[in-house]
């Protein structure tokens, strides 16, 4: 049995501002409905595959865990990375998993944010890397080249090798990201391929190899995963001794030193959409070679990618532009400077600015919130909860609340009252009162809510209790 390992963590910074720290472009639908987490799953083999082992950081656990169940994906296995340790760490614990019940499953490690259009080349490719993963070869999959890449990793392919009707070959090296004339050099050789982050072995195969080649790791791992604790849907890993694992990739870790190395050519529309020009390449374009998202309406321009999320976007006469517009801010770079859009996100972080953390709507496991407008001591958000949840049992020490139902209905409890809510009634929430919002009903409940206070930060809470989880 295969069993599928999808490593979902980064925050995709060059992706800003679709891509925030809590909601990175993994959780994107970049181009159809689905997210490129959701097509992560949806290419793999059904009858090949059982469901899949996920590992993210704890603030992602919720999305990870509603874009599985809407996808039809069972979401009980989910491990959670108290803190970004890099790949072999992550991988570490998902084999340590996979070991736990006597089994010694195939594990085909993926990233949840990466687009591949031809998903039978895919799935070919995957068989034959089974093919020598069940003779004890760890298999890399490596991205046939179409130009002189100099944001990728390159693998060196070396002697040919077969295994029945599966064809691959021994790594002669990896190589990190080269010059152009480096990679031009690679280009025409026909030697290299790019270095796609995938894996596929055995779960004991891996741990064999990490512990002749980077014990410490399979140490820090072992004892960390063995004081895991269940949470809900989530396996949670010790915090205070995974914070003593080395920061090591795979390929570091592993995969430069195992004599038992195999890399299979893989050609199947990959990329790994690390920024507005890798996605421009891969979405389907006009005849003047611009990508129109939402409501774009272009006059004598060329080769852009335009994103209208919420309002009307015209451009005249531009070319190479990349132009992004969300409920609270825009972008417009130059096409070939888009590498430049993490100093932007950095300029955001050091100034404490929200926006380069999270959107102005954001999601909960109960449903999601959009801040409309906020004053020096007024918020006003558009509350959406979704059918058969509810939020926590919380009061608030700085702020009170007016809420007012839009559509649907509201059980409200409010200090030692209980109370529905149907549409255009509405209710006052004072300061320290105890309370909770629910939606007993069968369609959405949709609502605004009205702070006002001296403070109105998310972290103005206490709760008392919560279905999720939280704290």
């Amino acid at each position: 049995m295969i069993l599928p390992v999808i490593m979902s963590g980064g925050s995709g910074s060059r992706l800003w501002p679709l891509s925030r720290a809590l909601y990175p472009k993994q959780f994107l639908a970049l181009l159809n409905e689905q997210t490129l987490l959701q097509e992560t799953v949806n290419r793999l083999d059904a009858d090949a595959c059982i469901n899949p082992l996920i590992i993210c950081n704890n603030e992602h656990r919720f999305v990870v865990a509603e874009q599985m169940r809407d996808n039809g994906c069972d979401a009980s296995d989910i491990i959670l990375e108290p803190m970004g340790r890099n790949t072999a760490p992550a991988i570490t614990l998902a084999a340590l998993s996979a070991l736990e019940d006597g089994n010694d499953p195939m594990l085909l490690v993926l990233a949840a944010d990466h687009i591949v259009k031809d998903i039978p080349a895919f799935q070919q490719a995957v068989v034959a890397a089974k093919a020598f993963a069940e003779q004890g070869k760890l298999v890399t999959f490596g991205i046939v080249p179409t130009h002189a890449e100099t944001g990728y990793g390159y693998i060196k392919q070396g002697a040919a090798k077969s295994q029945g009707d599966a064809a691959g070959y021994d790594v002669a090296g990896f190589v990190e990201k080269p010059q152009l004339a480096t990679a031009q050099l690679y280009l025409e050789s026909g030697d290299y391929l790019w270095n796609s982050g995938m894996f596929m072995f055995k779960a004991s195969r891996f741990i064999a190899e990490l512990k002749k080649y980077s014990p410490e790791i399979l140490s820090v791992c072992t004892e960390a995963y063995a004081h895991k604790t269940k949470d809900l849907d989530f396996t949670r890993i010790s915090a205070d001794i995974f914070a003593k694992c080395p920061d090591d990739s795979i390929d570091y870790a592993v995969m430069e030193h195992t004599q038992d190395a195999i890399v299979i050519p893989l050609d199947a529309g990959w990329s790994d959409v690390g920024s507005y020009s890798s996605l421009w390449e891969v979405c389907e374009k006009d005849a003047q070679g611009n990508v129109n998202i939402g409501d774009v309406i272009n006059q004598d321009s060329t080769n852009s990618y335009i994103n209208a999320g919420n309002k009307l976007v015209t451009t005249v006469g531009v070319d190479n532009l990349v132009i992004v517009e969300t409920k609270d801010a825009i972008l417009v770079a130059d096409k070939d400077k888009v590498q430049d859009v993490k100093a932007i996100v950095e300029k955001l972080k050091a100034a404490n600015r929200y926006e380069y953390k999270s959107q102005r709507e954001v999601y909960r496991p109960w449903g999601k919130y959009d801040s409309v407008d906020m004053g020096n001591r007024d918020l006003v958000k558009r509350i959406t909860v979704k059918p058969g949840q509810k939020l926590s049992v919380q009061k608030h020490y700085h702020r009170s609340e007016h809420w007012v139902v839009v559509s649907g209905t509201a059980r409200v409890t409010n200090g030692d009252k209980t109370i529905l809510l149907s549409e255009n009634e509405s209710t006052y929430i004072p300061l320290g009162a105890v309370h909770s919002l629910e939606n007993p009903g069968k369609i959405l409940l949709e609502m605004i809510e009205i702070q006002t206070g001296s403070y109105l930060g998310e972290d103005d809470i206490e709760r008392f209790e919560d279905r999720y989880g939280r704290k």
